[in-house]
């Protein structure tokens, strides 16, 4: 809840709605206020609401959004259970995911999609539909059932998005990875869920080449041993098609012409029925294997998108995205609300800073998502898109992936457009979604995540059971949400999904993020994960906040800031990998504790800083940080640089 305190605490105000009155949050309000008597008049006591009682608020989205059920539901959820004892929701009812998506069957484009050296392609919702139908058939005749796994080695194109809906439609469950993970860390992720069939192509673009990906496929299939097909799209026409080196290898065409042809029917199913496989990310050893359910993911999707996003069937939404991540799922639950959603596979940056925004302009894009790396690569380079690109049709932009800068809150309204809701969001694999997020009916204040979501009560901890405002703590959620996960893969018993969430608090969802939340404004401020806190001297503090000044340094082109435990403290150091002609010397250390010192305080100087050749970086480009000795190389896109951090001479003094 917000309160009156000093104007020091409040950040910059950088943007206010000119309508609040007419955005979805707002509609929202009066319909919660006009169906349960209630006289709620801003959002932070529509959110209060939304988290104290949460079987009327999530019953309230279900009706708001629409959502499509052949069963009606007897119980939203049983308010007495813990979030810890997973509590089952919205019993009774029966639904489909994919008919949630496929409602809408007339001439509206549904997707477009383009990418590097790829002419853009364009499908109507019943074009979709009859696609869907197509692929369903052809699996079914496979013999994919109720349960069976079906996943894609693929990249973001409509395939992938057709192929998911068909195994939807089954009650089949979908997994995917992009193509530019390697093959021990695909293996790492399918060899654990056994899929029966396997989406994937004959080659991509990236950064202006063509890469065979069939010699990675080829390895991939020989050691799933459950595959009954592997498909294989000609996702570059021009690249030659080796279906006869798969193991169970089909082509797209063939697999297609084996359809049964039927009408397209929908799986009437739990609301608690596995859609989804997601994982994690691997650093510690075999990626979790992440299971969503299916009306958790499109509720809680649908809630984000229409209510909190102001999303609705006439917007153009774009996130830039790889199947790997789960923002591509984010994505395509833009079809849910009949809105058309753009694809794009290939560099950000080829042929140079422009290739995004092109498409704003070309295609008429309303929402555009992006990563906060990316924002920081278009300002390194100095790239302002308003200079190039009227942008007329944006109103919101979305940040995500890790903290953005509050230079980058600057950037954008200077340099991309002064009038939009930049929501800079954050959630995870885990919930395949937000905590916190957008709001278009509030303002942004630089810096910060504009609000926690409607119906995830979080908050930050210094402790067991001591909520804190305006300083940082442990991101916990204290109540159920239908968007958890319905359970991990492989874990009979419970315990990893158990010590996941649940070991650090007792009896409260536990994220591994640390964050600060503004008593005055309500907004969030992400300051790192909370295996990245540094706690020097007893003082706790997010490696974000290092970060933040480290970046600004022209000279400096990644770093690395972690936490060394010794006998009875912690001592922080600082890796510098430096940009090309750029020396690391006492001059440039001496400038990085002086600013750190004047921006932060004394406790934030890190206690040794050293220079490195490379920065461990995930595929999905996150700066690596592990309490392990060793890290699966499979899920690194630079492996061969951890060599040089085992037994560095300066960190055994």
């Amino acid at each position: 809840m917000t309160q009156d305190l000093p104007s020091e605490n409040v950040p910059r105000r950088l943007w206010t709605p000119t309508n609040p009155q007419a955005t979805q949050m707002e509609k929202f309000r009066l319909f919660v206020n006009q169906k349960l008597g209630k006289t709620y008049a801003n959002y932070e006591e529509l959110y209060a609401w939304s988290c104290s009682n949460i079987s009327d608020f999530w019953s309230a989205v279900w009706e708001y959004t629409g959502i499509i059920a052949s069963i009606p539901y007897t119980q939203v959820v049983d308010e007495s259970l813990k979030v810890s004892d997973l509590p089952e929701w919205f019993q009774g009812t029966r639904l489909n995911y994919a008919e949630n998506l496929l409602w809408r069957q007339d001439d509206k484009v549904a997707i477009i999609s383009t990418g590097e050296k790829r002419e853009p392609s364009f499908l109507t919702y019943k074009e979709l539909y009859a696609q869907v139908q197509v692929y369903a058939g052809a699996l079914r005749k496979l013999g994919v059932t109720q349960g069976d796994r079906v996943v894609g080695y693929i990249p973001n194109c409509p395939e992938a998005i057709i192929a998911m809906l068909a195994t939807a439609s089954l009650g089949a469950i979908w997994s995917s990875t992009s193509p530019d993970f390697g093959i021990s860390g695909v293996l790492d992720r399918f060899s654990q869920i056994k899929p029966k069939v396997l989406f994937s192509v004959n080659a991509i673009v990236y950064n202006g080449k063509v890469y065979d990906h069939q010699e990675k496929l080829r390895q991939v299939a020989e050691e799933l041993d459950d595959l009954v097909a592997t498909v294989l799209i000609p996702f570059v026409p021009s690249h030659p098609m080796e279906v006869q080196s798969l193991r169970k290898g089909v082509s797209l065409e063939e697999f297609l012409e084996k359809s049964d042809n039927a009408p397209l029917t929908f799986a009437q199913l739990p609301f608690d029925h596995p859609l989804f496989i997601l994982f994690s990310s691997g650093t510690t050893g075999k990626p979790k294997c992440i299971v969503h359910r299916a009306g958790g993911m499109l509720i809680q999707h649908k809630k984000e998108h229409v209510i909190h996003g102001n999303l609705g069937e006439n917007d153009v939404f774009f996130q830039y995205t790889t199947t790997g991540w789960m923002m591509w799922n984010w994505l395509v639950a833009g079809l849910s609300f009949g809105c058309t959603i753009v694809l794009y596979d290939g560099s950000p940056f080829k042929p140079g800073p422009e290739a995004l925004w092109e498409m704003v302009d070309t295609y008429g894009i309303t929402a555009f998502g992006t990563s906060a790396k990316y924002i920081q690569s278009l300002q390194d380079v100095n790239f302002k898109p308003n200079e190039h690109y009227k942008l007329s049709t944006l109103h919101s932009l979305y940040s995500t992936g890790s903290p953005l800068k509050p230079e980058s809150f600057d950037y954008v309204y200077n340099c991309i457009k002064s009038d939009l809701c930049l929501g800079s969001i954050t959630g995870g694999t885990d919930i395949c979604s937000l905590f916190a997020g957008a709001n278009t009916a509030a303002s942004v204040y630089r810096g910060e995540i504009q609000t926690r979501c409607l119906g995830m009560a979080i908050e930050a901890w210094d402790g067991p059971e001591k909520p804190v405002f305006g300083q940082s703590g442990d991101l916990v959620c204290v109540k159920a949400f239908p968007c958890m996960p319905v359970y991990f893969w492989n874990d009979e018993d419970g315990s990893k999904y158990k010590g996941a969430y649940f070991d650090n608090y007792d009896g409260v969802w536990y994220h591994g993020d640390f964050v600060s939340i503004n008593p005055v404004t309500g907004g969030v401020v992400m300051l790192g994960r909370s295996d990245g806190t540094l706690n020097p001297a007893g003082i706790r503090f997010g490696s974000a906040e290092i970060y933040n000044i480290v970046d600004n340094f022209n000279e400096i082109e990644d770093s690395l800031v972690v936490g060394q435990k010794q006998d009875v403290d912690e001592r922080v150091v600082l890796f510098l990998k430096m940009a090309p002609g750029c020396e690391f010397n006492e001059d440039l250390v001496s400038r990085l504790k002086l600013k750190i010192r004047q921006q932060l305080s004394a406790r934030h100087v890190p206690a040794i800083f050293l220079a490195t050749p490379e920065i461990p970086h995930t595929i999905a480009v996150k700066r690596i940080i592990s309490g392990q000795k060793y890290i699966p190389s499979g899920t690194l896109a630079n492996p061969e640089c951890l060599q040089f951090y085992y037994n560095l001479p300066e960190l055994l003094q």
